[in-house]
């Protein structure tokens, strides 16, 4: 589904999210409800754990239906995640690692599976890159996603070429039951996209349904955690479960990590604005000091005199997004306002954060075998 409008010109797709995204708009408008206190408690009193950061802070901030499946799993009943990673470069970047960061959460929190779907055929079909560009991008974020520390007995990580075959009935079924003119409005389809296109999303929706995997025969909910952008295909295939004879998937959506200079999203093709998790910390460094927007003053004198804008201080909002105590965040938040910390070191403490995790990120990533690829692409002994 695309958003348009004159007074913010947002547009939200799949495929393209331009200039700044209004998420209140985009809950009336997609039909979400907003993650309230009452979830949050309910969260925590099942886990038994505090929620994750992305929660606290509202970046993981609407969802369909994670009351019903927080009541399902209440009663004792099994549910499954289900994410999905499209290869468009060798390195996935800092916002890529959102997501898995809160599923690695909510595996751990909840003690439940996870399917992660390498979607190397949308890509294909949707960039000007070839089908071998973009299965070889495949292969390197599947490293990628391992490094994250997802646990090899309950996650199942599958590449579409290889495995889509294998799910093929739901998704001919979901085929039929969809027609043309839904997946044009819902996706903005239109004359100039090929066949490959228009086909696809059955391929992504398929997975949100456990008969599309022999081994969640016990798992009959899903829970999909994904970046807003990406609800169109959900909310469809939630309109044809019934075809399945399934449970509608549940979801829960986050926000964008801005780029360095604006409020877009952060773009893996744009080298300039974008910190790849293969990035030295000098690179970091480098690229948060010249083009990391900066909520300070003009001067050091009128800095100090009136203070900064945190929110609109790009370092700082990676902070809300990487920095796991509360209690120092709110510290730096409140003398960047005062005019104590300068915009200089607000840019010192967001490299020491993010080039600290990256650099433990590279570390878990160069641990990667061949042997444990292998592992996450076996179908799941549940």
């Amino acid at each position: 589904m695309s958003i348009t409008n004159k007074e913010d010109q947002q547009a939200v797709t799949p495929w393209e999210v331009s200039s700044k995204v209004n998420y209140d708009k985009l809950i009336q408008q997609f039909g979400c409800k907003k993650i309230d206190d009452n979830i949050i408690s309910e969260i925590e009193t099942l886990t038994g754990t505090k929620v994750h950061r992305l929660i606290r802070r509202g970046f993981v901030f609407s969802h369909r239906d994670l009351d019903v499946l927080l009541k399902y799993y209440k009663e004792g009943k099994k549910f499954y995640l289900y994410t999905g990673r499209g290869p468009s470069s060798n390195s996935m970047h800092i916002g890529h690692a959102i997501p898995f960061l809160f599923c690695k959460y909510l595996q751990e929190a909840f003690d439940v599976p996870l399917v992660i779907q390498i979607t190397d055929d949308e890509k294909f079909l949707f960039k000007n890159i070839t089908l071998e560009e973009s299965i070889k991008y495949g292969e390197e974020n599947i490293k990628d996603i391992i490094a994250f520390g997802f646990d090899p007995k309950k996650t199942f990580i599958f590449s579409n070429v290889e495995y889509a075959h294998k799910f093929v009935k739901n998704s001919l079924k979901l085929a039929k039951a969809i027609k043309l003119h839904q997946g044009f409005k819902v996706f903005g389809f239109d004359e100039n996209s090929n066949l490959g296109q228009i086909e696809y999303p059955v391929k992504q929706i398929a997975p949100a349904f456990s008969s599309s995997f022999p081994f969640l025969s016990k798992y009959k909910m899903c829970l999909i955690p994904a970046a807003i952008d990406q609800d169109p295909y959900f909310r469809l295939g939630r309109d044809y479960a019934k075809i399945l004879k399934e449970k509608k998937p549940a979801s829960i959506y986050s926000t964008f990590l801005p780029a360095l200079q604006s409020e877009s999203k952060m773009s893996a093709s744009d080298e300039k604005t974008t910190i790849y998790l293969s990035d030295t910390r000098k690179k970091i460094k480098n690229k948060i000091n010249k083009e990391a927007f900066s909520g300070g003053r003009d001067t050091l004198e009128e800095h100090r005199k009136y203070g900064g804008n945190p929110d609109i201080d790009v370092s700082f909002q990676y902070l809300r997004y990487f920095l796991e105590d509360d209690k120092e965040l709110e510290e730096i938040r409140t003398n960047y306002i005062k005019g104590i910390i300068t915009s200089g070191e607000m840019k010192s403490k967001c490299i020491d954060v993010i080039a600290g995790f990256v650099e433990e990120y590279q570390m878990n990533r160069a641990k990667v075998t061949d042997e444990d690829i292998k592992k996450f692409k076996q179908e799941l002994d549940l």
